[in-house]
């Protein structure tokens, strides 16, 4: 059997991914298992921002790979406080729980404001709840979906976690309705990327840090896909110039090397942590902490929030002025970017399959999109190839 079908044969049916085997990759660009090149519109969801392989990243893990990969917390090791401080100095906040996958970060956020409820702001033990938005994505794990809106992420996994109001993405008083004195938290992504790139509207976040300033409840953000640079500032709330309470991020903070992710907090919600609380075995271990820190690095000196901003402006432009009938809508904010279909035109999926055999690889989301993401290092005349090739699948 090939790789393909011994995947098939011996992995889970979880995944539908398209008919393309990579074997090799190098910054932008990926070769299959027959040699066929092809530019990566996709970056893993974001989790490769600085790129495939990015020489510092790689020169980081090596280095580290030959000293001490894995030592448990029971031990401290020399990577994760230079790590901690550089990530507090990027996030602006004062300190980081670090994890490995988006979910555990996310699920260490829920653990944090469920129990900064009962311990700072009074609410009675087992009654905390959160605020929630409708087609969210945080994760896949139980009490993740339980607040999921979307059947298949829910179906055949019950029952849920309780503790959660789930509200409207954009409406501001929507979520002030749903606040009670009970309320921790508010949950939400700056950007919705699984539901197709859906921003809300002007002043949304302002809004709602506002009226989480008048309840006394946590704003949570989730920025495992959206931050590190992907929207053209370093964090997607820059945009409306608000700071959250507290903050997950994932993805690019492992520079498509080793899974990092962290939840990162101020002290009076991360010092509800006492030893023994919360913790995880892979959790800050000095491989990640030095990728981590290297990824970080190669964000700032490199620029590539900025480069985002400007290389997203002209790829959403140019993506516009196609004029395509097919397209409903152009959206995003930097280099992410989603196409909406109208639905006369079918699935986007079909149209992701066409581009694949054009040599740019991108994937559909929530049915009628197709999402555009590449890593923040391509070049402008790698993003007219791609435009080249949209062109001729979308008119």
């Amino acid at each position: 059997m090939n790789p393909t079908e011994q995947a098939e044969r011996h992995g889970a049916n979880n995944y539908h991914p398209l008919p393309v085997v990579i074997t090799r990759a190098e910054r932008v660009w990926v070769w299959d298992d027959n040699g066929n090149k092809y530019l990566d519109m996709l970056s893993s969801y974001s989790a490769l921002n600085q790129g495939h392989r990015h020489p510092r990243i790689l020169a980081a893990a090596r280095e580290q790979l030959e000293r001490v990969t894995l030592t448990s917390r029971a031990f401290h090791n020399d990577q994760l406080g230079p790590f901690l401080a550089r990530l507090s100095e990027v996030s602006g906040f004062s300190r980081a729980l670090l994890m490995n996958s988006g979910a555990e970060a996310v699920e260490t956020g829920l653990k944090a404001c469920r129990k900064w409820g009962y311990t700072v702001k009074g609410v009675p033990e087992g009654k905390a709840r959160i605020v929630v938005a409708e087609n969210n994505f945080h994760g896949r794990t139980i009490s993740i979906v339980s607040y999921s809106t979307e059947p298949q992420y829910r179906e055949g996994f019950g029952p849920f976690t309780p503790g959660f109001d789930i509200v409207p993405f954009g409406d501001a008083a929507a979520i002030e309705a749903a606040i009670t004195p009970d309320t921790v938290a508010v949950h939400l992504e700056s950007i919705q990327g699984e539901a197709g790139v859906v921003l809300p509207p002007d002043g949304y976040l302002r809004d709602v840090r506002a009226i989480c300033d008048r309840h006394n409840v946590l704003l949570f953000l989730d920025e495992i896909q959206t931050g590190l640079g992907r929207t053209g500032k370093m964090w997607a709330f820059e945009h409306e110039g608000i700071r959250p309470d507290c903050l997950t991020v994932a993805k690019a903070l492992g520079g498509g090397v080793y899974p990092v992710s962290a939840f990162c907090a101020d002290d009076e919600v991360m010092n509800v942590f006492q030893p023994g609380d919360h913790g995880s075995t892979f959790g800050g271990n000095p491989m990640a902490a030095a990728v981590g820190k290297a990824a970080l690095d190669v964000l700032i000196d490199e620029g590539l929030p900025a480069r985002a901003a400007e290389l997203g402006s002209y790829f959403k432009a140019r993506l516009t002025a196609l004029n395509s009938p097919h397209v409903r809508e152009v959206r995003g904010r930097g280099l992410l970017i989603g196409v909406e279909l109208h639905t006369s035109s079918g699935a986007a999926r079909p149209y992701c399959e066409r581009l694949s055999k054009l040599g740019v690889l991108c994937k559909d989301t929530h049915g009628q999109v197709i999402r555009f993401a590449p890593p923040l290092v391509i070049e402008r005349d790698e993003i007219d190839f791609a435009l080249e090739q949209v062109a001729k699948v979308l008119t």
